[in-house]
């Protein structure tokens, strides 16, 4: 349920019709600003936050570029943007050696292995996993928007994937990682 919640922003952008983007674009950076708020107050760091945070300020430039220019040609680009923002985001995130899945695994992980080396890395490969996919998905959709099906049912399949296929990679790696730590406990 944490990334439906981390995402939910990104969801809604996607879901709401193209041709009112400035207000999906709104609609985005609501969602943001409430998801995040109503994280901090229910205790969560600014580590388990990166992705909201870079959610809130991708929606707020886009809602001003959309309401300052509706016809901009931004907007043939905007699915293509959001995963490109999404790579951003979460690559920083590794780069700099937080991964913005550290702090979502830590909501549902004993502050125990918190530090431990196999949890760290454990986040980083899915942390990468999801870095690369939304890399692969921002080139999808920046070709077909240069073909003119930014806004197809094509381009709303493949945002699709850019989300579910990682989200799959997330569940099926962290339970054969949780399954080798077990096995190793055991043997020990």
């Amino acid at each position: 349920m944490s990334y439906v919640r981390t995402f939910l922003p990104w969801i809604v952008f996607a879901v709401l019709p193209s041709g009112q983007w400035q207000w999906a674009a709104l609609a985005g950076l609501v969602a943001a600003v409430a998801v995040t708020v109503q994280q901090r107050l229910a205790g969560a760091g600014f580590d388990a936050l990166i992705i909201e945070i870079g959610s809130a300020v991708f929606f707020a430039a886009l809602t001003a570029i959309a309401f300052a220019d509706p016809h901009s040609g931004v907007h043939d680009y905007s699915a293509a943007l959001s995963s490109a923002t999404l790579a951003l985001v979460a690559g920083v995130s590794l780069l700099v050696g937080k991964p913005f899945t550290l702090g979502i695994a830590k909501r549902s992980t004993p502050r125990e292995v918190w530090g431990l080396r196999p949890f760290i890395r454990v986040n980083a490969v899915i942390t990468g996993a999801w870095t690369a996919a939304f890399a692969l998905t921002a080139g999808a959709l920046a070709a077909l928007a240069h073909a003119g099906h930014g806004h197809s049912t094509s381009a709303t399949l493949v945002q699709a994937a850019g989300f579910v296929v990682p989200m799959l990679f997330t569940v099926r790696y962290a339970a054969a990682a949780r399954a080798k730590a077990a096995a190793g406990a055991v043997a020990r």
